[in-house]
C-alpha cells in the first residue's frame, strides 16, 4: 500500500492505491465529500486476486467517509458506508474492463469525437396516425407527411400509433426488471429462450474510447419469444410489445412504398414476426467525461425501419445538414427511423441518418428499439428504371459484412460497402 498528499481546489485528497495482495482495507475520511476520479465524483475499484487479476485504479478520497474493502475474485465498487462486489451490481465493469482505453486516451481524443460546438434540441416532426383513419384527404396528407419527414430527416414521431399506453408501460416494467438484475446474472441469464449472446455491453473490439458503446442490452430474435407459450411474464409480454409494434412498422412501410408509387406486398411476405429484433437497451450513468461518452456510438440501423420507445432522460442525437440535433423526448409518442434496407431498397430517396445516444453522468437511461427486419435470404435491389446506387445484396450477407468491419476496425461502414462505382 502507498499514499501520498497533494493539495487542489477541493482540499488535501488522500491517494490510495490498493494492490491484489491486501485482502481488507480500511479507509477514514472525516468530511461529507465522496471520493473523486480526476474531476468527477465517483467510487474506488479494486482489484482482485483471482481470475483476470485487476489491477487498482487510483482514486482521490476527500475527507469524509468510512470504507472498507474485502477483496475477492472479483471487482469491488466502493461507496459511503458499504462495499459492492461487481457480480451483485447492475452495472457492467466498463472502467476495469476498458482501463487501458481510458488511461491512453487523452482527453482530447472524446473532445474531437464530440466536438466543440453546443448541440441544439429540436422536436422531430410529430405525424398524428388517426389521421390515417379519416377520409381520403386526410389520410393523403398523412401519408405525405410521413414520405416527407423520411426524406428530409430519416426520423419522425407518431403518435396515436396503436399501441396502448398499458403494453408500453408494462414492457418497460419488464425490460427495467431484468436489466437492474446483478450484471453476473445477466450474463448467465436462462429464464427465457433467448439465443447465446442475446446480452451485450460495451464494445469487445474497441481500441479508443471514441468506438466505445456506455451501455448494455438485450438483443433478442423474435424467433426465440414468439410462439414460447409465455415462458414467463417478460417473454409474453415481448411477444405482445412485438406484435402490435409489428403491424404498425408493416403500416408505415407501405404507405412510405406507395409514396414511391410502389404498391407491394414485398415487407408482408418478407419482413415476418419472426425475423424481426427487439433491443431492451440500458444505459448507466457515466460520470467519467459528463456528457462526451457516447451511450451508443455514432451509426445507422442495418434494418428497414426502427420503432423506438424511449424514456423521458434523452441522450439521442441525429445527424442533420452535417450537424448533430438532439432529439428531445416526447413522453406521448414513438419515434421511427429508416434504416440502411429502406435506404437502399428506395434508392436513397429516404435516408438512413446516423445517430448516437450521449451517457448521462448521473441517470440511467431506458429505450426498447423493434427493429423490421426481412429474413437473411431476402435480396435488396432496386426494381426502379433509374440508374442504381447499390448492387444488390442479401440481408443476410449485408449483417455480416457489418459484423466484419467492427470485428476489424471497430465500427460499422455500412451501405457504402456496397455502393455502385
Amino acid at each position: 500500500m502507498r499514499r501520498e498528499s497533494r493539495r487542489t481546489s477541493a482540499g488535501t485528497h488522500q491517494r490510495i492505491e490498493a494492490d491484489a495482495s491486501i485482502s481488507t482495507y480500511v479507509m477514514s475520511w472525516k468530511d461529507r465529500h465522496p471520493p473523486r476520479i480526476g474531476n468527477s465524483e465517483f467510487v474506488l475499484y479494486v482489484g482482485g486476486t483471482t481470475g483476470r487479476s485487476i489491477l487498482s485504479r487510483t482514486a482521490y478520497g476527500v475527507p469524509g467517509l468510512e470504507f472498507q474493502v474485502q477483496l475477492s475474485e472479483t471487482v469491488f465498487a466502493v461507496g459511503d458506508n458499504y462495499a459492492v462486489r461487481m457480480g451483485e451490481s447492475a452495472d457492467p465493469p466498463f472502467e476495469t474492463t476498458y482501463r487501458n482505453l481510458f488511461s491512453n486516451s487523452p482527453d482530447s481524443a472524446l473532445q474531437k469525437d464530440f466536438g466543440q460546438e453546443l448541440v441544439e434540441e429540436s422536436e422531430l416532426l410529430l405525424i398524428d396516425l388517426n389521421q390515417l383513419n379519416l377520409g381520403v384527404p386526410e389520410r393523403q396528407a398523412c401519408q405525405k407527411l410521413i414520405a416527407r419527414a423520411s426524406r428530409e430527416w430519416g426520423f419522425f414521431q407518431v403518435i396515436n400509433h396503436g399501441i396502448s399506453r398499458d403494453i408500453l408501460e408494462t414492457m418497460r416494467a419488464e425490460q427495467v426488471k431484468l436489466l437492474k438484475k446483478p450484471f453476473l446474472d445477466k450474463t448467465n441469464y436462462k429464464d427465457s429462450n433467448f439465443s447465446a449472446g442475446s446480452y451485450r455491453w460495451g464494445t469487445p473490439s474497441a481500441t479508443c474510447l471514441g468506438q466505445l458503446s456506455w451501455s448494455e442490452a438485450f438483443h433478442v430474435s423474435l424467433s426465440d419469444v414468439l410462439g414460447s407459450g409465455g415462458l414467463n411474464s417478460l417473454s409474453s409480454t415481448m411477444e405482445q410489445f412485438a406484435t402490435t409494434v409489428s403491424e404498425l412498422a408493416q403500416t408505415l412501410a407501405d404507405i412510405l412504398a406507395e409514396e414511391m408509387g410502389n404498391k407491394t406486398c414485398f415487407f408482408k411476405e418478407t419482413c415476418l414476426p419472426t425475423t424481426c429484433y427487439l433491443r431492451l437497451n440500458r444505459y448507466p450513468p457515466c460520470p467519467l467525461y459528463p456528457h462526451q461518452m457516447s451511450g451508443i456510438i455514432p451509426h445507422t440501423d442495418s434494418d428497414f425501419l426502427t420503432v423506438l420507445h424511449q424514456d423521458n432522460i434523452g441522450g439521442l442525437q441525429l445527424v442533420k445538414d452535417g450537424r448533430w440535433i438532439a432529439v428531445k423526448p416526447n413522453p406521448q409518442a414513438l419515434i421511427i427511423n429508416i434504416g440502411d434496407l429502406f435506404q437502399a431498397w428506395s434508392n436513397n430517396v429516404y435516408k438512413s441518418v446516423e445517430h448516437r445516444v450521449v451517457a448521462n453522468p448521473r441517470k440511467e437511461r431506458f429505450s426498447t428499439a423493434f427493429f423490421f427486419c426481412p429474413s437473411d435470404d431476402t435480396v435488396i435491389r432496386w426494381s426502379g428504371v433509374e440508374p442504381g446506387f447499390y448492387t444488390s445484396f442479401s440481408f443476410g450477407e449485408y449483417r455480416e459484412q457489418v459484423k466484419q468491419d467492427v470485428d476489424i476496425l471497430g465500427h460499422k461502414i455500412g451501405l457504402s460497402r456496397f455502393h455502385l462505382a
